[in-house]
């Protein structure tokens, strides 16, 4: 039985390999701080994986097959039905699983680092710049795109004038989740390794 024949038995393996790596070289003792910096990353590449992969991949993609679904083509019912519905809740679920490690991790790195984070404390604010920016995509997610997405793939009712409306609202709303993905990441990798310049 081939583990890489499902993607659960994919995902169990990998983390049966990260356990053996684990018990191979680590040190024998729980480290709370990195088990919660570790499920926030594997989190947040679900996350803004699924953030680039609509705007760089099925955003312009759906465009495409609205322009040729006049002339033949399968237009975008394939990817609004059974792709993107199943998409956005890994998205939406990515962001607050993300989110809630995001802040776990924080806790764990000072004594009260959640709190010393969100108000720029002496000693965090590009990591709490990072959170504070996560924080805005978290509801940008839950607030802007998700109520949109529904309308626009027709999860509730709404007039055509509402979904134009909604696509709008949601595509910006995903873009500038895009352009914060930016600073973000860079605020949150520069906590460890310090800013570039």
């Amino acid at each position: 039985m081939n583990p890489l024949n499902s993607i659960l038995g994919t995902i169990i393996t990998g983390f049966v390999l990260a356990i053996a790596i684990t018990l191979a070289i680590g040190t024998g003792t729980v480290n709370a701080l990195e088990l919660e910096v570790w499920f926030h990353v594997l989190s947040g590449v679900v996350w803004i994986g699924l953030l680039y992969y609509f705007n760089f991949v099925q955003v312009p993609a759906v465009g495409n097959a609205l322009a040729e679904a006049n002339d033949g083509g399968p237009g975008p019912a394939a990817i609004n039905k059974y792709v993107a519905p199943r998409a956005l809740l890994w998205f939406r679920w990515g962001a607050v699983a993300t989110w809630l490690t995001g802040v776990g991790a924080l806790q764990n790195l000072t004594e009260g680092g959640a709190v010393k984070a969100f108000t720029l404390a002496e000693g965090m604010q590009v990591i709490g710049i990072g959170a504070w920016l996560g924080t805005i995509m978290l509801f940008n997610v839950w607030v802007l795109i998700w109520p949109n997405q529904k309308k626009i793939l027709g999860m509730v009712e709404a007039t055509a004038e509402e979904i134009a409306g909604a696509k709008k609202v949601a595509l910006m709303a995903s873009r500038t989740n895009t352009l914060l993905s930016i600073p973000m990441l860079m605020c949150m990798t520069a906590y460890g390794h310090g800013l570039p310049f």
